[in-house]
């Protein structure tokens, strides 16, 4: 079995600030959260992010930056529509049915492209809409408990991520490969 993270691998760029940003077209409050954002971004890319500050974060934008969860929903279809070209096709075209998908994006999101994604086993962070709040974080150490709880311990012959935040899944994995834009350098 093959595993992917999303981000940075199957989706050129952070699918959740691109979100963001594309919902500032029609709701000008999500400025304000910008900065906590990208700070925010930027410890995750320097694997030095807590989980808990990361909840609270997540909570606190939708909450206070979005008006309910239609507006979530409604912004996922042209958000696709336009950010479709982002996906990396030659990584899509690595997975097959029985593949696994692990991503700590949210998914009200990536479940707005399934269809394109060639196997429906998709881990990722789940998001109450009616409590505009996180059920589950699938981020950092979480990835790898949530997989177990799914599988078991059945083996990831090929892990595919772009970050050492991913630790938890490379340890369990066969073979991984870290990939940038679109290129796999094999580490494991």
């Amino acid at each position: 079995m093959k595993v992917f993270d999303f981000d940075n691998t199957l989706y050129h760029g952070e699918s959740s600030v691109d979100l963001a940003l594309y919902m500032i077209k029609t709701n000008r409050k999500i400025i304000k959260y910008l900065p906590s954002i990208f700070f925010n971004l930027i410890k995750y890319k320097l694997c030095t992010v807590d989980k808990r500050k990361m909840v609270r974060v997540v909570n606190n934008f939708m909450r206070n930056a979005l008006r309910d969860k239609n507006e979530l929903f409604d912004a996922v279809d042209g958000f696709w529509k336009e950010n479709r070209r982002k996906l990396d096709r030659r990584m899509l075209k690595r997975i097959d049915k029985d593949d696994v998908i692990i991503t700590a994006g949210p998914d009200f999101l990536i479940y707005g492209i399934r269809d394109i994604l060639n196997t429906d086993n998709i881990i990722c962070s789940s998001i109450d809409p009616d409590k505009m709040k996180v059920r589950y974080l699938n981020f950092g150490a979480n990835k790898a408990k949530r997989y177990k709880e799914l599988y078991g311990d059945k083996s990831i012959d090929c892990f595919y991520t772009d970050s050492f935040n991913d630790k938890a899944l490379m340890d369990i994995s066969e073979r991984v490969f870290i990939v940038k834009k679109g290129r796999l350098r094999r580490i494991k």
